[in-house]
């Protein structure tokens, strides 16, 4: 495990960005204690139906919001009430604003300071994302909308949960430029590889075949990082998919990370057997991602890359991720250092045409 620092990515020791924190239908009126980017938060959703994420600790005696079973408040179901979470140890009331609203044994005015910090929650194809800035900035990039969630043609997904991961998200962004690995993990052959890099966006491009995912079909992905923590791959094989990895920093050098697939059905509305095709095409595609998961629970960290020409522009993709861990005034200097479309030498780019046999 390394840290921020020790892969020199800047000021901060968590990026800036919109991420995934949960799966929309496991986000009850029951409070569940979560902890990402080093700190600790308490997660429920309101009786409005509205997510709700706070700062964990009551600024009254420091008792964790979420984390109790056994308190009358609890067990009396006045833990959520509205859309307010009750401390478990005096009944102190917070707002989804993290306010102070109710302090049951005080006749006075609710004191200023009783507050906690309250985050900005988004939820969209059935995930929970929160947008994070050390800055304490309003979102400077918009969460993607996943269309295809709203479209009666794709079969949705579910949420493959793949737990945490012992190493820094940096090892899990260099994959967005690293075609060498395509063949030897996956059994892909490559006709055309690409990387493009676009403001807060990292795009990939390639095509040729897949051992997993295609049968006698070809093969091709469109894949995209909407800033440093949620990945959608539009791929083509034997089926039209969607496919989603978002990851999270838990701890500087501890990620937890998440899987998705949403296939496009024959059908309209899709059948059962649409339906079950596409679950089993998710397993697939999940196949594949844990052949990448299992060398990252495993490998040292590479503080630096040993980097051949062939390799890929993992310069390029580091720059480009560094935008995040620094202020966001100075976004601007590592996204132009890096814009452009980067290829590998001899290897073509989409649209180019294929390399004449020596």
């Amino acid at each position: 495990m390394a840290t921020t620092a020790e892969y020199g990515l800047g000021k901060q020791t968590f990026p800036r960005g919109w991420f995934m924190i949960g799966e929309s239908e496991t986000i009850t009126t029951k409070p569940q204690a979560v902890r990402f980017f080093g700190r600790d938060f308490a997660l429920y959703r309101g009786h409005s139906g509205r997510v709700v994420l706070l700062d964990a600790y009551c600024p009254h005696m420091g008792t964790h919001l979420a984390h109790n079973t056994t308190s009358w408040v609890v067990r009396d179901g006045q833990h959520v009430e509205g859309d307010s979470i009750r401390c478990p140890y005096h009944g102190w009331r917070f707002g989804p604003d993290g306010k102070a609203d109710d302090i049951p044994y005080h006749k006075g005015t609710v004191p200023k300071a009783a507050c906690v910090r309250s985050w900005k929650i988004e939820e969209r194809g059935g995930c929970v994302f929160v947008w994070h800035d050390p800055e304490n900035g309003e979102p400077d990039y918009q969460l993607p909308t996943f269309a295809q969630w709203d479209d009666p043609s794709w079969v949705r997904w579910k949420i493959d949960h793949l737990g945490t991961l012992p190493c820094h998200p940096q090892e899990l962004i260099d994959n967005i430029c690293d075609m060498q690995h395509l063949s030897p993990i996956h059994g892909s052959t490559v006709d055309y590889f690409e990387n493009e890099f676009r403001d807060h966006v990292a795009m990939q491009r390639q095509g040729g075949g897949h051992r997993t995912l295609t049968h006698g079909k070809g093969f091709s992905t469109d894949t995209w990082y909407t800033g440093p923590g949620i990945l959608q791959s539009l791929m083509t094989g034997d089926y039209e998919s969607l496919m989603m990895i978002c990851h999270t920093p838990v701890d500087d050098g501890v990620t937890r990370a998440w899987h998705a697939l949403m296939v496009k059905a024959p059908n309209c509305p899709p059948t059962a057997g649409d339906i079950a095709n596409a679950r089993a095409y998710q397993a697939e595609a999940l196949s594949a991602f844990a052949q990448d998961f299992e060398v990252w629970n495993y490998k040292a960290p590479a503080l630096t890359v040993m980097k051949l020409n062939e390799d890929g522009p993992f310069d390029k993709a580091r720059m480009w991720y560094r935008q995040f861990y620094n202020p966001r005034s100075e976004a601007a200097k590592y996204q132009d250092r890096v814009r452009g479309i980067h290829r590998i030498p001899g290897v073509p780019g989409l649209n180019e045409p294929p390399l004449a046999a020596e």
